[in-house]
């Protein structure tokens, strides 16, 4: 037993220890108060264990009725087919009495006729006169022969078989079946089934979740009809989600996130949460797991400019010794070479952008300063442009298009504009030089129509992106990039916009918001240094199997550079962080980071 020794109150105490005590008393209180929450949950924690206590006893009982009248009707069930056996062999054993009988009845009665005849016959001959025996003989011989001709008519062999089958009484299999027959096992536990994923969230597309139901001993239970439910939350919104059971203890859940950004994932099976539920998920847009080149084409030179033919032949403007267009097939294979350097119809100086349609070539000949027509065979066809700031003039022209209208849109880069011409060359309208100067735009690089046919340029020297009506009408600007270059579009309005200050690709959406997964992640995509986060939830070791691990792991490159992970809430707000206290050298294929992150 632990004492406790009071202190006399009557002894002198200094202010220091005074104020020692105050803070043991505070101490003791605020342990006292932590002692007291504790206690009540481990009340409710005891109770909670009672009354499953109590659900596992009732539970007992209820297996032991279920299992007791299983085996009760079994039970019930062979007796009643043992009767009925019983029964039909007693059946066939009458009919076959009952058929032998007849016959034995039959072959008796002939052979008493033929007796009767035989004594007749005996007595005519002992007896009777030959005058006399003549006329009886003949009737007895006449009656005689009928019934032996009767005689050989008859089967006289058992017209039955003395056997009574009996089939399909396999007892070893029966048996055998018998001793596997039922099964008794611990139920479902929400706690311990556990859920995986091999895609990756993305908006407006299918995202499946595959669920399978573990026992409390963390062995598989085999069955379905379980009632599961799953749903997707983002900012009070929650998307349900579609849930198929496989009726073998697996379940497939199909969920489609409706907006970009961080959601929650809730499963729930009969009502309790499965494993690791719930927990946070980003969705991202089509774009948020582009990472490695699905394909990398070798090309001499600096390539500018790249267009793609309706066969899947790949053209490449490129500026070398050469000032050439090279054309690879879909594997990346060289197959030509289209133009050559100088001035000459059909020749090239620092080819750039490049624009097919059908089987005809627009090339932006920068250095040339003029567009030229080219087939995809190398065919000159026509060229327009010369230096200068004019109509009919360009300097250093970057890209080419064409509009739905067989317009050419051309952005004519130092005399910070873009020139819309028709097929003959002739100019149609300028966009920039009349629009206010906040909507003004200097050195525009890439052009490319969206979906709706407004123009967007890549203004590298405004470090933005401009939209403007085919008209020339100016709607809006995005993005915040350094020294954006080449864009494209696809068809559901998404951005891609080459950053050339920053080595990285921006993917935008439709409104000109930044895709969310570049963005919550501090940076666009890098080209030419490209990591992925490495997880591991289990930690790497025994050492760390309580943590999360988090390492950063370099795919190509090379760089040096510190580095910071951190966990963010749905409002962005940084909740927890972990920074390298200096900077590491990243080579491909070598990964840093922190064995125990969380």
């Amino acid at each position: 037993m632990a004492s406790i020794s009071m202190l006399d109150p009557s002894a002198g105490v200094s202010m220091e220890q005074e104020d020692s005590n105050t803070c043991t008393r505070d101490a003791m209180r605020e342990a006292l108060v932590c002692a007291q929450e504790v206690t009540s949950k481990l009340t409710t924690a005891i109770d909670a264990n009672g009354k499953m206590a109590k659900q596992v006893y009732t539970s007992r009982g209820n297996a032991t009725l279920i299992i007791t009248q299983a085996f009760e009707q079994l039970h019930q069930t062979i007796e009643e087919r043992k009767n009925t056996l019983l029964s039909e062999m007693e059946a066939i054993s009458i009919s076959k009495t009952t058929a032998l009988t007849l016959q034995k009845e039959q072959l008796m009665k002939m052979q008493d006729e033929i007796g009767r005849y035989t004594e007749m016959t005996s007595h005519i001959l002992q007896t009777h006169t030959d005058h006399e025996m003549a006329a009886l003989g003949n009737q007895l011989a006449t009656e005689l022969k009928a019934t032996l001709k009767k005689v050989e008519n008859v089967s006289l062999t058992p017209n039955q078989s003395s056997d009574i089958d009996v089939s399909l009484l396999h007892i070893d299999s029966l048996i055998n079946q018998l001793s596997i027959f039922g099964d008794v096992m611990d139920s479902a536990s929400p706690s311990q089934s556990a859920w995986s994923s091999e895609s990756v969230a993305k908006v407006k597309e299918r995202y499946c979740v595959k669920v399978e139901n573990m026992t409390s001993k963390g062995e598989r239970y085999p069955y379905g009809g379980l009632q599961l439910r799953a749903e997707l939350s983002h900012d009070g919104a929650a998307v349900p989600g579609e849930v198929e059971d496989h009726g073998d203890g697996t379940y497939t859940i199909t969920l489609t996130p409706q907006t970009a950004g961080p959601h929650q994932l809730l499963i729930t099976m009969d009502g309790q949460h499965v494993q690791n539920s719930p927990c946070d998920l980003d969705a991202g847009s089509k774009y948020s797991t582009l990472c490695n080149p699905e394909q990398v084409i070798k090309c001499s030179g600096s390539p500018c400019g790249i267009a793609i033919h309706d066969s899947g032949d790949i053209y490449v403007a490129c500026w070398d010794d050469d000032d050439c267009i090279r054309v690879f097939d879909q594997a990346g294979q060289h197959k030509r070479t289209i133009g050559s350097v100088w001035s000459g119809d059909g020749q090239l100086y620092g080819p750039w952008g490049l624009f097919i349609k059908g089987d005809v070539m627009y090339v932006a000949d920068f250095c040339n300063n003029r567009i030229q027509k080219l087939t995809t065979g190398g065919q000159f066809l026509q060229k327009f442009g010369q230096y200068g700031s004019g109509q009919g003039q360009f300097q250093f022209p970057v890209s080419v298009i064409v509009d739905q209208r067989d317009r050419l849109i051309v952005s004519d880069s130092l005399n910070h504009r873009v020139v819309i011409l028709d097929q003959a060359g002739t100019w149609l309208l300028t966009i920039n030089g009349n629009v206010p100067d906040s909507h003004r735009f200097h050195k525009p690089y890439g052009v490319v129509l969206d979906p709706q046919g407004n123009i967007h340029v890549a203004a590298r020297g405004s470090n933005t992106i401009k939209v403007f009506t085919p008209e020339g009408t100016y709607v809006r600007s995005y993005g915040d990039v350094k020294g954006p270059s080449g864009i494209v579009i696809d068809e559901e309005g998404y951005s891609l916009v080459t950053d050339c200050s920053s080595d990285c690709l921006s993917i935008f959406d439709s409104q000109g918001n930044k895709d969310y997964m570049n963005q919550t992640h501090g940076k666009s995509l890098n080209i030419q240094n490209i990591t992925v986060l490495r997880m591991n939830l289990k930690g790497l070791d025994e050492e760390s199997r309580d943590y999360l691990s988090l390492y950063l792991l370099l795919l190509s490159g090379n760089k040096s550079a510190k580095f910071k992970f951190s966990i963010l809430n749905n409002k962005k707000e940084e909740r927890k962080a972990m920074e390298s206290q200096r900077a590491y050298r990243f080579v491909q294929g070598k990964d840093w980071g922190f064995k125990k992150f969380i």
